[in-house]
This record gives structure tokens, C-alpha cells and sequence, in this order.
């Protein structure tokens, strides 16, 4: 029974990411991906990948500040980065196996820097270059082949959103993606 249900709940979370880098609002984007993030959660729990697990759950609660990014000024302060930052090393040591705990702990590191400065032009500069790289890589080393294929169209939805909107207008600070 399990063989068809973790995959099905990594395609359900394939899904909802498909969707994430098409939407223009940052807010829809943070909310998108905290729904696939608990779906690829619930998927590394039973596929016993503990490190990819917590860090998605450290992941979720970033997302749902980042949705109030714009409505509650203490979010931008550079504590709740050093905050979530200190956490992921926690994550890190807590569930450290080989050096594949590193991969989500260098995506989580990397991508926090790139998510919180609400630019969507960071967000996905930091996407292309270590986020879904280092999660495609996880992925593949832990059996979650939902997840790989996830990464992959992280990777092509990226560019293609990238071709349909402008590089630089993702980093206009007055456009709708900043929203």
C-alpha cells in the first residue's frame, strides 16, 4: 500500500509546485510552496529521510512569515534571518546521517537569503543556482523520485516564468511580484 501512497502524496506536492513559480504575487508563491513543502514533508517522514523532513518544516514556518513579509514590519528585521539560519544548523546537527544532511541545510541557508529580500528576482536566482540543485540531489539519494521530478520542473517553471514575465521586471520593486 505504501509503495503507491508515497509516491501519490509526491505528486500531489509536484502538483502545487508546478503551480508556485507561475503565480506573479510573492505572498501566492510562499503560500503555494508551504502546501507542497508539507506534502514532500509527510513523504521524507516515510521514507525515513529525517534531515529533508525537518528542514521542510523549518521551511513551512519561513513561508508563512514571508506571507506577512509586507504586513508585519518585525519580519524584515535581520534577527529572523540569523534566527532561521541558527535553526537549520540545529536541524543539521539533530538529524545529521552522512554528508547528505548537508543538501537540505545548504538549500534551506541559501535560499532564506534569497527569499527574504521578497524580490521575486532573488527568489528565483537563488532557486536556479543551490535551492532545487541541492533538493534535486537529496532527492535522488533518498529515493523520492516524485521529488527529483519536482526539482526538474522547478528548474524548467523558473525559466519559463522567467521568458514570460522578464528578468527585469521580477526585479522592479513597484511591479505586481513584489506583492
Amino acid at each position: 500500500m505504501s509503495e503507491f501512497i508515497v509516491p501519490a502524496i509526491g505528486l500531489a506536492g509536484v502538483a502545487v509546485f508546478i503551480l508556485s513559480y507561475q503565480i506573479k504575487s510573492n505572498k501566492a508563491l510562499y503560500f503555494m510552496q508551504l502546501l507542497g513543502s508539507a506534502l514532500f514533508c509527510v513523504q521524507f517522514v516515510m521514507l525515513d529521510a529525517i534531515s529533508g523532513c525537518f528542514s521542510l518544516m523549518a521551511l513551512i514556518a519561513r513561508n508563512a512569515l514571508l506571507m506577512k513579509y509586507n504586513d508585519w514590519k518585525w519580519v524584515k528585521h535581520p534577527a529572523v534571518i540569523a534566527m532561521f539560519e541558527v535553526l537549520y544548523l540545529i536541524i543539521l546537527f539533530v538529524t545529521w546521517k552522512s554528508w547528505i544532511s548537508l543538501l537540505p541545510w545548504a538549500a534551506m541557508a541559501f535560499g532564506t537569503f534569497g527569499y527574504w529580500t521578497n524580490n521575486a528576482q532573488k527568489i528565483r536566482f537563488a532557486n536556479l543556482v543551490c535551492v532545487a540543485p541541492c533538493w534535486l540531489l537529496y532527492d535522488a539519494l533518498v529515493g523520492s523520485w516524485a521529488g527529483v521530478l519536482n526539482e526538474g520542473i522547478t528548474l524548467a517553471s523558473i525559466l519559463v516564468s522567467i521568458y514570460r514575465y522578464g528578468w527585469k521586471a521580477m526585479g522592479d520593486p513597484d511591479s505586481d511580484f513584489q506583492k
